[in-house]
């Protein structure tokens, strides 16, 4: 899902991505469990819950004409798939699971891009 959104007054120049995917998420009705869960030298930036199936998302946010999520590298994916399992273990959690990727594109002062990319890889696999 691509959405093209507006700045709102409150965020100023150099906004935090992590707190634009949280609005996002918010607003389209999501339960967020979580924000900078962090565990050993991983941190999931993100944790909610999509109907039954409890979601990991990476947030990545660069300046226009850029492809945010290629950041999310193998190395990276290891990464939080160590911190999940660990997160599911702390509240003992064994059903369904998903990572996601939001992908912030800051266009202009005013002007962002946010692409939600669900499902984006499964732990040990690259893109």
């Amino acid at each position: 899902m691509v959405r093209h959104l507006k700045k709102s007054p409150h965020i100023v120049k150099g906004v935090d991505g992590e707190n634009l995917a949280f609005e996002y998420l918010i607003k389209s009705g999501f339960e967020v469990l979580a924000t900078n869960w962090s565990a050993n030298k991983a941190e999931i930036d993100i944790i909610y819950m999509d109907g039954d199936t409890l979601v990991f998302v990476e947030v990545k946010t660069r300046q226009k004409d850029a492809a945010p999520e290629k950041a999310v590298t193998y190395k990276k994916q290891k990464l939080i798939a160590s911190a999940a399992s660990q997160y599911m273990e702390s509240i003992n959690y064994e059903w369904k699971v998903r990572f996601d990727i939001i992908a912030i594109v800051h266009n202009t002062n005013d002007d962002f891009t946010l692409t939600h990319i669900k499902d984006a890889f499964f732990p040990g696999w690259d893109f």
